[in-house]
């Protein structure tokens, strides 16, 4: 919980969530079909949060176990659940480091900006234990915050991105987007690393990278993982 983000954790936060975020889940299932995603797989997303992308590949899967630390995110998402009257969600409160699989294999994790939140130390176990929970040949769909930049460009980079937020006077979060205090709150008090060391430990951890896309402002990365 003290990794799980301020904003995570506040009722008023979870509430305008969907307006501030579109996880483009939709365009994500179609990716992930692709790659192995079928009617018979098991995913386990980490950093369900609202449940965007939960939602959009339930109906495509067999199972899907929806992992997330923050109680207003989980509250809201059974709420979708229960309207979508969806019966193949399994809500577990759990995290990165805690969460405990039981039953058949995982097919397809997939996590979206949500690694950022541990350390860079923890982000390896975390790895290790999504790569423990895959079958073999599974796949991990990893979207973040990942800096794809040279130490000597950071300050360069971060003030180009921040600068991108709204302007305000005040610390009131907007009900959609992003204010510049936020973006550097992220960089602040969050754990966002850079890709040549994020992809050191996916090898070290057993994946291999199919795919990478990187943010033409070099702040996120999208990969396909696959678990050798």
């Amino acid at each position: 919980m003290a990794v799980a983000g301020r904003e995570n954790l506040d009722a008023d936060h979870v509430a305008r969530y969907d307006s501030k975020e579109d996880a483009g889940a939709v365009d994500e299932v179609e990716l992930l079909k692709t790659v192995g995603l079928t009617s018979s797989s098991v995913v386990v997303e980490f950093g369900v949060g609202t449940g965007q992308f939960t939602l959009a590949v339930a109906p495509q899967c067999r199972r899907v176990v929806a992992v997330d630390v923050s109680p207003p995110m989980l509250a809201r998402l059974r709420t979708k659940i229960d309207a979508a009257n969806l019966g193949n969600v399994d809500v577990v409160q759990s995290g990165f480091v805690s969460y405990e699989h039981f039953g058949d294999a995982v097919d397809v994790v997939y996590s979206r900006f949500a690694l950022h939140h541990l350390p860079d130390f923890w982000k390896g176990v975390a790895l290790a234990r999504m790569h423990r929970v895959l079958r073999p040949g599974g796949v991990l769909r990893l979207w973040d915050v990942v800096y794809n930049f040279e130490p000597h460009d950071a300050e360069a980079r971060i003030e180009a991105w921040c600068a991108t937020g709204s302007d305000s006077a005040t610390f009131e979060p907007l009900e959609d987007g992003w204010a510049r205090w936020e973006l550097e709150e992220h960089v602040r008090d969050e754990h966002s690393t850079y890709t040549w060391v994020l992809e050191a430990m996916f090898e070290r951890t057993g994946f291999a990278i199919e795919q990478a896309e990187y943010a033409a402002d070099a702040m996120t990365a999208k990969y396909v993982l696959r678990c050798i």
